[in-house]
């Protein structure tokens, strides 16, 4: 009695959850969010989601409380590797069968299934794979969307053992609504980059891996400034979730400007510069009636279109803000977005080394930038650095 009853006030606690994580939009934070869910579900100390991408598992997120803390994945949550879809892995099986897979010792998988397990995390890491749940992720249409693997369910003790069958029977059941989620958000994430390829068009500088280096940028510049600032985790989550899609729209408005200036090899004169500042008040546009029915996501993609060229000294455009009167958000994508330019090759220059590029950021801190966001920049430099290598 007292055991289905525990099986119902989870089901309930599970229907919850999934309505939390449906106030959402953007694919990574989805992903961080359920394989965060997932965990404190089945009691597991570590997970990793693969998402299926050209008839592959991409590698997408991954948690470990043990090696990582409950900071997230750092510079493991940029990995580019993929699996195929085969029986040759856990995760490529439970994607080709589309069913559960369940192993009490990674160590000790028999000789008669055809996966085995891969060792290398725990070679290089030092840490101790126990028990696997790999489950597949399957959409309402019953496509496959990807598969979350968990990883060391843990006892009251913390110590590694088997996940349980009521928990085989739970993690399934937020699976499958959580999948709904997942796809949603990967088209969310694929119509906001068609909006932000609308100025690549036009601007060669605008590039579909300039706006994902900014996004990611801007999401872990914003979780480890909350993070210092002990903001509570769902309120981190939501403004994380709103500022890595708004701020690939931060250059929509230079679809309004002339080639002649936008493709110009060389500097600008003065009066055509005049009129490149016009791309702040050109795209804020698009998000000009904002009301008290707007969503968070149009009002912060406004502040971030329009305001961040704004300079913390207030000697930006195209008002003149200083200091804390730029709205966060802006601020953010300002540093994000200055720090992709000088670390990338431009038509008018080359790409500036690590080191000259730092040099910049902190000569700017006080003048062009909010110094403790500055700061916080430099507390994720390895990070950064692992954006730049997903998104080349």
């Amino acid at each position: 009695m007292f055991s289905q009853r525990l099986k119902k006030e989870t089901v309930v606690s599970i229907v919850n959850t999934i309505s939390e994580l449906n106030q959402l939009q953007d694919v990574d934070m989805i992903l961080d969010s359920t394989l965060h869910e997932a965990r404190d579900l089945a009691k597991a100390d570590a997970g990793s989601i693969f998402l299926m991408k050209n008839s592959e598992l991409e590698f997408r997120h991954v948690q470990n409380d043990t090696v990582f803390g409950a900071s997230g994945g750092g510079i493991s949550q940029y990995g580019t590797e993929s699996l195929p879809v085969s029986d040759s892995s856990i995760v490529g099986y439970c994607a080709l069968t589309k069913e559960m897979v369940s192993i009490d010792d990674a160590y000790a998988i028999s000789e008669g299934l055809p996966y085995r397990f891969n060792a290398s995390f725990d070679e290089q890491s030092g840490y101790r794979t126990v028990s696997i749940l790999a489950v597949p992720l399957i959409s309402c249409g019953h496509s496959l969307v990807g598969v979350m693997q968990l990883i060391n369910a843990k006892d009251r003790r913390g110590r590694p053992t088997i996940f349980s069958e009521q928990v085989k029977t739970l993690v399934p059941i937020f699976t499958n609504n959580a999948a709904a989620l997942i796809e949603r958000s990967i088209l969310n994430r694929e119509l906001i980059l068609r909006m932000a390829k609308m100025a690549e068009l036009h601007d060669p500088k605008e590039t579909g891996a300039h706006v994902q280096r900014v996004s990611a940028f801007c999401a872990e510049i914003y979780q480890r400034w909350a993070e210092n600032r002990k903001v509570p985790r769902w309120e981190m989550r939501r403004f994380r979730d709103i500022i890595s899609q708004a701020s690939m729209l931060h250059d929509a408005g230079k679809v309004g400007i002339p080639d002649s200036i936008l493709k110009k090899p060389g500097r600008l004169t003065p009066d055509e510069f005049d009129l490149m500042k016009q791309h702040t008040l050109f795209g804020a546009r698009l998000f000009n009636n904002i009301s008290s029915q707007s969503s968070a996501l149009d009002r912060v993609a406004h502040e971030i279109i329009l305001y961040h060229h704004e300079r913390w000294n207030g000697s930006g455009y195209p008002e003149g803000l200083a200091g804390e009167a730029i709205p966060l958000a802006a601020r953010i994508t300002a540093l994000a977005d200055v720090f992709d330019a000088l670390a990338s090759k431009r038509s008018y220059k080359e790409a500036w080394t690590t080191e000259m590029t730092y040099d910049e950021i902190r000569r700017e801190s006080g003048q062009h930038f909010d110094p403790e966001l500055v700061d916080t920049f430099f507390q994720i430099t390895d990070i950064i650095h692992a954006i730049q290598l997903k998104f080349p």
